[in-house]
Protein backbone atom coordinates (compact mmCIF):
# COMPACT_ATOMS: atom_id res chain seq x y z
CA UNK A 1 0.00 0.00 0.00
CA UNK A 2 1.26 3.32 -1.07
CA UNK A 3 1.33 5.75 2.03
CA UNK A 4 0.23 9.23 1.29
CA UNK A 5 3.20 12.06 2.11
CA UNK A 6 2.07 14.67 4.92
CA UNK A 7 4.17 17.58 5.33
CA UNK A 8 4.79 18.99 8.90
CA UNK A 9 3.95 22.85 9.00
CA UNK A 10 6.82 24.93 10.06
CA UNK A 11 6.84 26.15 13.60
CA UNK A 12 8.20 28.80 15.29
CA UNK A 13 11.83 27.07 16.94
CA UNK A 14 12.95 30.34 18.56
CA UNK A 15 12.08 28.97 22.10
CA UNK A 16 15.22 26.32 20.87
CA UNK A 17 19.28 26.94 21.95
CA UNK A 18 21.01 28.60 19.01
CA UNK A 19 23.97 26.09 19.12
CA UNK A 20 21.28 23.85 17.09
CA UNK A 21 21.55 24.18 13.37
CA UNK A 22 18.45 25.30 11.66
CA UNK A 23 17.21 22.06 10.80
CA UNK A 24 17.31 20.37 14.11
CA UNK A 25 15.63 23.17 15.48
CA UNK A 26 12.29 23.38 13.54
CA UNK A 27 12.75 19.29 13.91
CA UNK A 28 12.77 19.30 17.77
CA UNK A 29 9.94 22.32 17.65
CA UNK A 30 7.71 20.67 15.12
CA UNK A 31 7.65 17.33 17.60
CA UNK A 32 6.49 19.89 20.53
CA UNK A 33 10.24 20.16 22.17
CA UNK A 34 10.24 22.91 24.64
CA UNK A 35 14.01 24.23 25.98
CA UNK A 36 14.01 22.41 28.82
CA UNK A 37 12.89 19.17 27.06
CA UNK A 38 16.43 19.30 25.44
CA UNK A 39 18.23 18.51 28.38
CA UNK A 40 18.06 15.08 28.75
CA UNK A 41 20.45 14.95 32.29
CA UNK A 42 19.30 12.21 34.77
CA UNK A 43 18.51 15.33 37.30
CA UNK A 44 15.59 15.83 34.95
CA UNK A 45 13.39 12.84 35.94
CA UNK A 46 10.06 12.65 37.25
CA UNK A 47 10.16 12.45 41.06
CA UNK A 48 8.87 9.36 42.89
CA UNK A 49 6.31 10.52 45.08
CA UNK A 50 3.89 11.29 42.54
CA UNK A 51 3.82 7.26 41.68
CA UNK A 52 0.55 6.30 43.64
CA UNK A 53 1.93 3.10 45.74
CA UNK A 54 5.29 3.50 45.65
CA UNK A 55 5.80 4.24 49.27
CA UNK A 56 3.87 1.21 50.58
CA UNK A 57 5.28 -0.95 47.80
CA UNK A 58 8.62 0.20 49.12
CA UNK A 59 7.81 -0.44 52.81
CA UNK A 60 6.39 -4.32 52.41
CA UNK A 61 10.10 -5.34 50.49
CA UNK A 62 11.67 -3.59 52.77
CA UNK A 63 10.13 -5.40 55.34
CA UNK A 64 10.76 -8.48 53.21
CA UNK A 65 14.28 -8.10 53.14
CA UNK A 66 14.39 -7.47 56.93
CA UNK A 67 12.60 -10.08 57.70
CA UNK A 68 14.80 -12.94 55.20
CA UNK A 69 11.36 -13.67 53.06
CA UNK A 70 11.85 -15.46 50.39
CA UNK A 71 11.04 -12.69 47.40
CA UNK A 72 10.06 -14.16 44.07
CA UNK A 73 9.93 -11.87 40.67
CA UNK A 74 6.94 -13.09 38.14
CA UNK A 75 7.86 -11.44 34.81
CA UNK A 76 6.61 -11.48 31.62
CA UNK A 77 8.13 -13.67 28.34
CA UNK A 78 8.70 -10.26 26.33
CA UNK A 79 12.15 -7.90 26.30
CA UNK A 80 10.18 -5.60 28.85
CA UNK A 81 9.18 -8.54 30.67
CA UNK A 82 13.20 -9.94 31.22
CA UNK A 83 14.35 -6.41 31.80
CA UNK A 84 12.07 -5.25 34.63
CA UNK A 85 13.03 -9.07 35.75
CA UNK A 86 16.84 -8.11 35.77
CA UNK A 87 16.49 -4.80 37.04
CA UNK A 88 14.73 -5.98 40.36
CA UNK A 89 16.65 -9.05 40.79
CA UNK A 90 20.17 -6.99 40.65
CA UNK A 91 19.20 -3.84 42.50
CA UNK A 92 17.57 -6.24 45.41
CA UNK A 93 20.77 -8.78 45.28
CA UNK A 94 22.45 -4.96 45.40
CA UNK A 95 20.30 -4.08 48.59
CA UNK A 96 21.84 -7.22 50.92
CA UNK A 97 18.33 -9.55 49.97
CA UNK A 98 19.70 -13.11 49.91
CA UNK A 99 16.42 -15.30 49.29
CA UNK A 100 14.98 -13.96 46.12
CA UNK A 101 14.71 -15.58 42.98
CA UNK A 102 12.29 -15.22 39.59
CA UNK A 103 9.77 -17.15 37.85
CA UNK A 104 8.60 -16.24 34.21
CA UNK A 105 5.86 -18.36 32.79
CA UNK A 106 6.35 -20.36 29.71
CA UNK A 107 3.45 -18.96 27.26
CA UNK A 108 2.55 -22.07 25.76
CA UNK A 109 2.22 -24.26 29.16
CA UNK A 110 0.81 -21.20 31.52
CA UNK A 111 -0.16 -17.65 29.38
CA UNK A 112 0.33 -13.98 30.13
CA UNK A 113 0.50 -12.83 33.63
CA UNK A 114 0.04 -13.71 37.15
CA UNK A 115 -2.14 -17.07 36.89
CA UNK A 116 -3.70 -19.16 39.33
CA UNK A 117 -1.37 -22.11 37.73
CA UNK A 118 1.97 -20.36 37.88
CA UNK A 119 0.71 -18.98 41.61
CA UNK A 120 0.88 -22.71 42.34
CA UNK A 121 4.21 -22.65 41.02
CA UNK A 122 5.52 -19.89 42.57
CA UNK A 123 4.09 -20.85 45.88
CA UNK A 124 6.29 -24.91 45.15
CA UNK A 125 8.98 -22.53 45.44
CA UNK A 126 8.88 -21.36 48.60
CA UNK A 127 7.71 -17.80 47.82
CA UNK A 128 6.73 -15.83 50.45
CA UNK A 129 6.54 -12.10 48.60
CA UNK A 130 5.46 -12.31 44.78
CA UNK A 131 6.71 -8.77 42.82
CA UNK A 132 5.52 -8.70 39.48
CA UNK A 133 6.87 -6.72 37.10
CA UNK A 134 5.24 -5.89 33.61
CA UNK A 135 1.60 -7.77 34.73
CA UNK A 136 -0.83 -8.46 37.23
CA UNK A 137 -3.09 -5.45 37.00
CA UNK A 138 -5.41 -8.10 35.59
CA UNK A 139 -4.52 -10.59 37.74
CA UNK A 140 -7.41 -10.91 39.61
CA UNK A 141 -8.01 -14.47 40.23
CA UNK A 142 -4.27 -15.30 40.41
CA UNK A 143 -3.60 -12.68 43.77
CA UNK A 144 -6.70 -14.28 45.05
CA UNK A 145 -4.90 -17.95 45.00
CA UNK A 146 -1.50 -16.03 46.23
CA UNK A 147 -3.20 -14.60 49.77
CA UNK A 148 -4.85 -17.49 49.94
CA UNK A 149 -2.08 -19.43 50.10
CA UNK A 150 -0.24 -16.71 52.53
CA UNK A 151 1.55 -14.83 50.60
CA UNK A 152 1.84 -10.90 50.49
CA UNK A 153 1.78 -9.76 46.40
CA UNK A 154 3.04 -6.66 45.15
CA UNK A 155 1.99 -5.70 41.42
CA UNK A 156 4.22 -3.75 39.37
CA UNK A 157 2.43 -2.92 35.98
CA UNK A 158 1.86 -0.35 32.96
CA UNK A 159 -0.97 -1.56 31.45
CA UNK A 160 -4.73 -0.20 31.32
CA UNK A 161 -6.16 -1.36 34.42
CA UNK A 162 -9.71 -2.42 33.87
CA UNK A 163 -13.06 -2.10 36.09
CA UNK A 164 -12.10 -4.30 38.59
CA UNK A 165 -8.43 -4.54 40.06
CA UNK A 166 -6.40 -6.99 41.92
CA UNK A 167 -6.90 -6.82 45.95
CA UNK A 168 -2.75 -6.98 46.07
CA UNK A 169 -1.19 -5.74 49.32
CA UNK A 170 0.36 -2.83 46.72
CA UNK A 171 -0.08 -1.76 43.63
CA UNK A 172 2.59 0.38 41.59
CA UNK A 173 0.90 1.15 38.22
CA UNK A 174 1.12 5.23 36.51
CA UNK A 175 -2.21 4.22 34.69
CA UNK A 176 -4.45 3.51 37.49
CA UNK A 177 -7.17 5.16 39.02
CA UNK A 178 -5.33 8.87 40.58
CA UNK A 179 -1.72 8.25 40.06
CA UNK A 180 -0.55 11.53 39.56
CA UNK A 181 3.34 10.78 38.05
CA UNK A 182 2.81 12.20 34.76
CA UNK A 183 4.71 9.69 32.00
CA UNK A 184 1.81 7.40 31.57
CA UNK A 185 3.44 5.84 28.88
CA UNK A 186 6.34 4.49 31.09
CA UNK A 187 7.53 0.96 30.21
CA UNK A 188 6.97 -2.12 32.59
CA UNK A 189 10.88 -1.74 33.22
CA UNK A 190 10.89 1.74 34.43
CA UNK A 191 8.18 1.27 36.98
CA UNK A 192 10.01 -1.15 38.11
CA UNK A 193 13.60 1.14 38.46
CA UNK A 194 11.33 3.41 40.26
CA UNK A 195 10.20 1.46 42.79
CA UNK A 196 13.85 -0.15 43.75
CA UNK A 197 14.83 3.45 43.83
CA UNK A 198 12.17 4.30 46.17
CA UNK A 199 13.47 0.88 48.03
CA UNK A 200 16.77 2.16 48.06
CA UNK A 201 15.00 5.34 50.10
CA UNK A 202 13.56 3.22 52.37
CA UNK A 203 16.55 1.33 53.06
CA UNK A 204 18.29 4.37 53.42
CA UNK A 205 16.14 5.66 55.94
CA UNK A 206 15.73 2.74 58.62
CA UNK A 207 19.83 2.75 58.22
CA UNK A 208 20.10 -0.38 56.98
CA UNK A 209 23.22 -0.34 54.40
CA UNK A 210 25.48 0.66 57.67
CA UNK A 211 23.94 -1.80 59.56
CA UNK A 212 24.93 -4.36 57.11
CA UNK A 213 27.86 -2.95 56.46
CA UNK A 214 27.32 -2.77 52.41
CA UNK A 215 27.57 -0.11 49.98
CA UNK A 216 24.35 2.03 49.22
CA UNK A 217 23.77 0.87 45.32
CA UNK A 218 24.48 3.24 42.80
CA UNK A 219 21.05 2.74 40.74
CA UNK A 220 22.04 3.95 37.30
CA UNK A 221 24.42 0.94 36.69
CA UNK A 222 21.43 -0.66 35.81
CA UNK A 223 20.23 1.58 33.22
CA UNK A 224 21.57 0.37 30.46
CA UNK A 225 18.95 -2.50 31.21
CA UNK A 226 16.08 0.28 31.58
CA UNK A 227 16.81 1.59 28.71
CA UNK A 228 16.73 -1.76 26.75
CA UNK A 229 12.96 -2.20 27.98
CA UNK A 230 11.88 0.60 26.91
CA UNK A 231 13.03 0.78 23.27
CA UNK A 232 12.29 -2.69 22.56
CA UNK A 233 8.53 -2.36 24.14
CA UNK A 234 8.05 0.63 21.97
CA UNK A 235 6.05 2.74 24.46
CA UNK A 236 6.01 6.68 23.75
CA UNK A 237 9.18 8.41 24.27
CA UNK A 238 7.81 10.92 26.14
CA UNK A 239 10.39 13.18 28.19
CA UNK A 240 10.79 11.01 30.76
CA UNK A 241 11.52 8.22 28.32
CA UNK A 242 13.68 9.90 26.67
CA UNK A 243 15.91 11.11 29.34
CA UNK A 244 16.04 6.78 30.92
CA UNK A 245 16.91 5.88 27.41
CA UNK A 246 19.84 8.01 26.89
CA UNK A 247 21.31 7.86 30.42
CA UNK A 248 21.30 3.99 28.97
CA UNK A 249 22.82 4.59 25.56
CA UNK A 250 25.85 6.41 27.38
CA UNK A 251 26.32 3.85 29.96
CA UNK A 252 26.37 1.39 26.41
CA UNK A 253 28.71 3.65 23.98
CA UNK A 254 30.88 4.10 26.87
CA UNK A 255 31.36 0.38 27.75
CA UNK A 256 30.27 0.24 30.76
CA UNK A 257 26.90 -1.69 30.26
CA UNK A 258 26.15 -5.19 31.02
CA UNK A 259 27.93 -8.13 29.24
CA UNK A 260 24.61 -9.52 27.92
CA UNK A 261 23.46 -6.58 26.26
CA UNK A 262 27.27 -6.67 24.82
CA UNK A 263 27.09 -10.01 23.44
CA UNK A 264 24.05 -9.07 21.93
CA UNK A 265 25.15 -6.49 19.89
CA UNK A 266 28.13 -7.84 18.96
CA UNK A 267 26.26 -11.10 17.43
CA UNK A 268 23.65 -8.26 16.02
CA UNK A 269 26.66 -6.76 14.37
CA UNK A 270 26.00 -3.23 16.09
CA UNK A 271 29.05 -1.11 17.23
CA UNK A 272 28.13 0.03 21.31
CA UNK A 273 30.21 2.64 20.84
CA UNK A 274 27.68 4.40 17.89
CA UNK A 275 24.84 2.82 19.39
CA UNK A 276 21.26 4.86 19.10
CA UNK A 277 17.78 3.54 20.01
CA UNK A 278 17.18 1.93 16.97
CA UNK A 279 19.94 -0.59 17.24
CA UNK A 280 17.98 -1.26 20.95
CA UNK A 281 14.64 -1.59 18.86
CA UNK A 282 15.67 -3.28 16.10
CA UNK A 283 19.00 -5.56 16.66
CA UNK A 284 18.69 -6.69 20.27
CA UNK A 285 15.02 -6.61 21.41
CA UNK A 286 13.95 -9.14 19.04
CA UNK A 287 16.89 -11.62 19.72
CA UNK A 288 15.50 -10.76 23.38
CA UNK A 289 12.65 -11.60 22.46
CA UNK A 290 12.76 -14.46 20.49
CA UNK A 291 13.34 -16.59 24.00
CA UNK A 292 10.10 -15.74 24.97
CA UNK A 293 8.63 -16.22 21.89
CA UNK A 294 9.86 -19.65 20.96
CA UNK A 295 11.18 -20.90 24.42
CA UNK A 296 12.13 -20.17 27.50
CA UNK A 297 12.26 -16.28 28.31
CA UNK A 298 14.64 -17.46 31.44
CA UNK A 299 17.63 -18.00 28.51
CA UNK A 300 16.90 -13.73 27.74
CA UNK A 301 16.89 -12.91 31.53
CA UNK A 302 20.11 -15.17 31.82
CA UNK A 303 22.15 -13.67 29.33
CA UNK A 304 21.18 -9.74 30.87
CA UNK A 305 22.49 -11.51 34.33
CA UNK A 306 25.58 -12.55 33.32
CA UNK A 307 28.41 -10.89 33.97
CA UNK A 308 31.26 -13.47 32.63
CA UNK A 309 31.79 -12.58 28.66
CA UNK A 310 32.19 -15.81 27.24
CA UNK A 311 29.00 -17.27 28.84
CA UNK A 312 27.35 -13.91 27.75
CA UNK A 313 28.79 -14.92 24.07
CA UNK A 314 27.36 -18.40 23.79
CA UNK A 315 23.78 -17.35 25.08
CA UNK A 316 23.79 -14.51 23.09
CA UNK A 317 24.66 -16.57 19.82
CA UNK A 318 21.59 -18.85 20.98
CA UNK A 319 19.53 -16.37 20.98
CA UNK A 320 20.26 -15.42 17.84
CA UNK A 321 19.82 -19.16 16.40
CA UNK A 322 16.41 -18.57 17.89
CA UNK A 323 15.46 -15.03 16.48
CA UNK A 324 16.57 -16.73 12.63
CA UNK A 325 14.04 -19.24 13.71
CA UNK A 326 11.61 -16.90 14.57
CA UNK A 327 11.68 -15.11 10.95
CA UNK A 328 11.48 -18.14 9.22
CA UNK A 329 8.49 -18.86 10.61
CA UNK A 330 6.85 -14.92 10.68
CA UNK A 331 8.19 -15.32 6.45
CA UNK A 332 5.88 -18.41 6.13
CA UNK A 333 2.73 -17.35 8.58
CA UNK A 334 2.46 -14.07 6.36
CA UNK A 335 2.58 -15.76 3.13
CA UNK A 336 0.05 -17.77 4.36
CA UNK A 337 -2.06 -14.79 5.80
CA UNK A 338 -1.49 -12.95 2.61
CA UNK A 339 -2.38 -15.61 0.26
CA UNK A 340 -5.98 -15.85 2.29
CA UNK A 341 -6.49 -12.30 1.77
CA UNK A 342 -5.85 -12.21 -2.15
CA UNK A 343 -9.21 -12.71 -3.15
CA UNK A 344 -10.04 -9.48 -1.33
CA UNK A 345 -7.09 -7.31 -2.06
CA UNK A 346 -8.44 -7.52 -5.57
CA UNK A 347 -11.36 -5.29 -4.28
CA UNK A 348 -10.71 -2.83 -1.76
CA UNK A 349 -14.26 -2.25 -0.84
CA UNK A 350 -14.14 -5.70 0.19
CA UNK A 351 -11.64 -5.45 2.28
CA UNK A 352 -12.40 -6.41 6.16
CA UNK A 353 -11.90 -3.00 7.92
CA UNK A 354 -10.50 -4.92 10.76
CA UNK A 355 -8.57 -8.49 9.44
CA UNK A 356 -8.84 -11.29 11.58
CA UNK A 357 -6.48 -14.19 10.78
CA UNK A 358 -6.81 -17.27 12.54
CA UNK A 359 -4.68 -21.05 11.26
CA UNK A 360 -4.71 -24.15 13.28
CA UNK A 361 -0.48 -24.78 12.78
CA UNK A 362 0.27 -20.93 13.34
CA UNK A 363 2.89 -20.48 16.51
CA UNK A 364 1.70 -18.41 19.35
CA UNK A 365 4.81 -16.77 19.78
CA UNK A 366 4.64 -15.26 16.41
CA UNK A 367 1.26 -13.80 15.82
CA UNK A 368 2.00 -10.47 17.26
CA UNK A 369 4.73 -10.04 14.70
CA UNK A 370 2.51 -11.65 12.04
CA UNK A 371 -0.12 -8.72 12.95
CA UNK A 372 1.70 -6.35 13.23
CA UNK A 373 3.28 -6.87 9.24
CA UNK A 374 0.02 -6.89 8.28
CA UNK A 375 -1.13 -3.86 9.88
CA UNK A 376 1.57 -2.33 7.99
CA UNK A 377 0.59 -3.68 5.07
CA UNK A 378 -3.15 -2.63 4.44
CA UNK A 379 -3.24 -0.06 7.35
CA UNK A 380 -5.81 -1.59 9.35
CA UNK A 381 -6.60 -3.31 12.77
CA UNK A 382 -5.42 -7.29 12.72
CA UNK A 383 -5.86 -9.82 15.12
CA UNK A 384 -3.67 -13.21 14.50
CA UNK A 385 -4.65 -16.11 16.26
CA UNK A 386 -3.12 -19.30 16.91
CA UNK A 387 -4.79 -22.59 18.49
CA UNK A 388 -4.10 -22.22 22.17
CA UNK A 389 -5.09 -26.08 23.04
CA UNK A 390 -8.06 -27.33 24.66
CA UNK A 391 -10.90 -26.06 22.04
CA UNK A 392 -9.19 -22.04 22.49
CA UNK A 393 -7.88 -19.92 20.54
CA UNK A 394 -5.10 -16.87 21.32
CA UNK A 395 -4.89 -13.80 19.80
CA UNK A 396 -2.01 -10.65 19.58
CA UNK A 397 -3.95 -7.57 18.41
CA UNK A 398 -2.24 -4.45 16.57
CA UNK A 399 -3.76 -1.22 15.92
CA UNK A 400 -3.31 2.31 13.68
CA UNK A 401 -3.37 5.70 14.77
CA UNK A 402 -6.89 6.61 15.62
CA UNK A 403 -8.11 3.15 17.33
CA UNK A 404 -7.79 2.63 20.88
CA UNK A 405 -7.39 -1.65 20.73
CA UNK A 406 -7.87 -1.94 24.40
CA UNK A 407 -11.25 -0.32 24.47
CA UNK A 408 -12.18 -1.38 20.98
CA UNK A 409 -12.19 -5.59 22.83
CA UNK A 410 -14.19 -3.50 25.92
CA UNK A 411 -16.90 -2.70 23.19
CA UNK A 412 -16.94 -6.30 21.76
CA UNK A 413 -17.07 -7.54 25.13
CA UNK A 414 -20.21 -5.36 26.25
CA UNK A 415 -21.67 -6.69 23.41
CA UNK A 416 -21.02 -10.44 23.22
CA UNK A 417 -20.30 -11.54 27.20
CA UNK A 418 -18.25 -14.38 27.52
CA UNK A 419 -17.47 -14.29 23.82
CA UNK A 420 -14.27 -13.26 25.10
CA UNK A 421 -12.74 -15.14 28.20
CA UNK A 422 -10.01 -12.68 28.85
CA UNK A 423 -8.42 -9.52 27.10
CA UNK A 424 -6.02 -6.82 28.05
CA UNK A 425 -3.05 -3.92 26.93
CA UNK A 426 -2.84 -1.34 25.37
CA UNK A 427 -4.12 1.47 22.87
CA UNK A 428 -2.16 -0.10 20.08
CA UNK A 429 -1.35 -3.49 20.96
CA UNK A 430 -3.38 -6.15 23.16
CA UNK A 431 -4.08 -9.61 24.04
CA UNK A 432 -7.21 -12.30 24.19
CA UNK A 433 -8.43 -15.75 23.88
CA UNK A 434 -11.68 -17.00 22.51
CA UNK A 435 -13.48 -20.22 21.94
CA UNK A 436 -12.52 -21.56 19.00
CA UNK A 437 -15.82 -22.14 17.83
CA UNK A 438 -16.48 -18.51 18.07
CA UNK A 439 -13.58 -17.20 15.78
CA UNK A 440 -15.85 -16.29 13.26
CA UNK A 441 -18.92 -14.73 15.41
CA UNK A 442 -16.17 -12.51 16.58
CA UNK A 443 -14.46 -11.84 13.05
CA UNK A 444 -17.90 -9.85 12.11
CA UNK A 445 -17.87 -8.34 15.61
CA UNK A 446 -14.44 -7.14 15.78
CA UNK A 447 -15.12 -5.97 11.66
CA UNK A 448 -18.11 -3.88 12.65
CA UNK A 449 -16.84 -2.38 15.65
CA UNK A 450 -14.14 -1.02 14.13
CA UNK A 451 -16.33 0.21 11.19
CA UNK A 452 -18.24 1.70 13.62
CA UNK A 453 -15.17 3.72 15.43
CA UNK A 454 -13.08 4.65 12.67
CA UNK A 455 -13.87 6.67 8.99
CA UNK A 456 -12.78 5.87 5.58
CA UNK A 457 -9.90 8.50 5.22
CA UNK A 458 -8.30 6.56 8.63
CA UNK A 459 -7.61 3.87 6.43
CA UNK A 460 -5.22 5.22 4.35
CA UNK A 461 -1.85 5.54 5.68
CA UNK A 462 0.57 8.37 5.77
CA UNK A 463 4.00 9.26 6.62
CA UNK A 464 4.50 12.20 8.26
CA UNK A 465 7.69 14.00 6.83
CA UNK A 466 9.97 16.89 7.79
CA UNK A 467 9.32 17.99 4.15
CA UNK A 468 12.68 18.30 1.50
CA UNK A 469 15.88 18.11 2.36
CA UNK A 470 17.58 20.73 0.27
CA UNK A 471 21.25 18.84 -1.31
CA UNK A 472 23.63 20.98 0.58
CA UNK A 473 22.02 19.39 3.60
CA UNK A 474 22.51 15.56 2.84
CA UNK A 475 26.05 15.48 4.30
CA UNK A 476 27.91 13.64 6.62
CA UNK A 477 27.67 16.24 9.52
CA UNK A 478 23.91 16.48 9.19
CA UNK A 479 23.54 12.90 9.13
CA UNK A 480 25.27 12.53 12.27
CA UNK A 481 23.84 15.12 13.96
CA UNK A 482 20.30 13.68 13.22
CA UNK A 483 22.06 10.43 14.40
CA UNK A 484 22.85 12.25 17.23
CA UNK A 485 19.99 14.02 18.55
CA UNK A 486 17.98 11.50 19.88
CA UNK A 487 16.65 8.76 21.20
CA UNK A 488 14.19 9.08 18.48
CA UNK A 489 11.17 6.61 19.02
CA UNK A 490 7.47 5.75 19.54
CA UNK A 491 5.67 9.44 19.39
CA UNK A 492 9.73 10.86 19.40
CA UNK A 493 9.77 10.02 16.04
CA UNK A 494 13.25 9.81 13.51
CA UNK A 495 13.49 12.68 11.44
CA UNK A 496 12.10 11.59 7.83
CA UNK A 497 12.08 13.63 4.58
CA UNK A 498 10.55 13.40 1.24
CA UNK A 499 11.59 14.64 -2.51
CA UNK A 500 12.53 13.86 -5.91
CA UNK A 501 15.32 12.11 -7.28
CA UNK A 502 16.81 10.33 -10.36
CA UNK A 503 17.16 6.83 -10.60
CA UNK A 504 21.01 6.30 -11.19
CA UNK A 505 21.26 2.68 -10.76
CA UNK A 506 19.13 -0.08 -9.01
CA UNK A 507 19.90 -3.79 -8.01
CA UNK A 508 18.19 -6.46 -5.91
CA UNK A 509 20.58 -7.62 -2.99
CA UNK A 510 19.98 -10.04 -0.17
CA UNK A 511 17.17 -11.31 -1.90
CA UNK A 512 14.20 -8.82 -1.42
CA UNK A 513 16.12 -5.57 -0.53
CA UNK A 514 16.76 -2.69 -3.34
CA UNK A 515 20.25 -1.09 -3.24
CA UNK A 516 19.91 2.04 -5.24
CA UNK A 517 22.19 5.16 -5.95
CA UNK A 518 20.15 8.57 -6.79
CA UNK A 519 20.69 11.94 -7.94
CA UNK A 520 19.07 14.78 -6.53
CA UNK A 521 16.71 16.53 -9.36
CA UNK A 522 19.16 19.25 -9.43
CA UNK A 523 22.14 16.93 -10.31
CA UNK A 524 23.85 18.77 -7.45
CA UNK A 525 24.65 14.85 -5.55
CA UNK A 526 24.44 11.34 -5.82
CA UNK A 527 23.77 9.46 -3.07
CA UNK A 528 23.24 5.18 -2.10
CA UNK A 529 20.15 3.95 -0.68
CA UNK A 530 18.31 1.45 0.26
CA UNK A 531 15.10 0.27 0.46
CA UNK A 532 13.82 -3.10 2.36
CA UNK A 533 11.66 -5.52 1.61
CA UNK A 534 10.61 -4.21 -1.69
CA UNK A 535 7.96 -4.90 -4.01
CA UNK A 536 9.57 -7.03 -6.58
CA UNK A 537 6.81 -6.82 -8.62
CA UNK A 538 7.79 -3.27 -9.49
CA UNK A 539 11.48 -3.01 -8.89
CA UNK A 540 13.95 -3.50 -10.44
CA UNK A 541 12.80 -1.88 -14.01
CA UNK A 542 15.39 -0.22 -15.93
CA UNK A 543 12.52 2.27 -17.28
CA UNK A 544 12.04 3.94 -13.91
CA UNK A 545 14.14 7.04 -14.21
CA UNK A 546 12.47 9.29 -11.55
CA UNK A 547 10.95 8.46 -8.15
CA UNK A 548 9.43 10.34 -5.30
CA UNK A 549 11.41 9.40 -2.11
CA UNK A 550 10.42 9.17 1.72
CA UNK A 551 13.57 8.24 3.22
CA UNK A 552 15.77 8.86 6.45
CA UNK A 553 19.55 10.57 6.10
CA UNK A 554 21.68 7.80 7.51
CA UNK A 555 25.40 7.02 8.37
CA UNK A 556 26.36 3.97 6.57
CA UNK A 557 29.78 2.90 7.76
CA UNK A 558 31.89 -0.12 6.43
CA UNK A 559 35.46 -0.58 6.91
CA UNK A 560 35.96 2.22 9.07
CA UNK A 561 34.77 4.30 6.63
CA UNK A 562 31.62 6.31 7.03
CA UNK A 563 29.37 7.85 4.51
CA UNK A 564 26.22 9.07 4.00
CA UNK A 565 23.33 6.93 3.22
CA UNK A 566 18.84 7.16 2.51
CA UNK A 567 17.38 4.49 4.33
CA UNK A 568 14.22 4.48 1.83
CA UNK A 569 10.42 4.06 3.62
CA UNK A 570 8.67 4.60 0.44
CA UNK A 571 9.45 4.57 -2.94
CA UNK A 572 7.00 5.33 -5.94
CA UNK A 573 7.89 5.49 -9.59
CA UNK A 574 7.10 8.81 -11.20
Amino acid sequence: MIHKIVRRSKVDDTHLPDSFSPLLKQIYASRGTTAEECDLTLSRLLRPNTMKGLDIASKIIADGIRDNRSILIMGDFDADGATSTCVCLLALKMMGASKIDYLIPNRFDFGYGLSPEIVAVAHSKGAELLITVDNGISSIEGVAAAKALGMQVVITDHHLPGKTIPDADAIVNPNQVDCGFASKSIAGVGVAFYLMSALRAELRQRNWYQEQGISEPNLAHLLDIVALGTVADVVALDGNNRILVEAGLKRVRAGRCRAGITALLEVAKRNPAKIVAADFGFAVGPRLNAAGRLDEMALGVETLLCDDMMSARRMAAELDGLNAERRDLEADMQQEALKSLESVELNEASLPWGIALFQEDWHQGVIGILASRIKDRYHRPVIAFADAGEGEIKGSARSIKGLHMRDLLELINSRHPGMILKFGGHAMAAGLSLRGKDFETFEQAFDLAVRELLKPEQLTGEFVTDGDLSAADMNLTVASELRNAGPWGQEFPEPLFDGHFKVIQQRIVGEKHLKLVLETECGQTMLDAIAFNIDLKTWPDATIEHAQVVYKLDVNEFRGNQTVQLMVEQIEPM
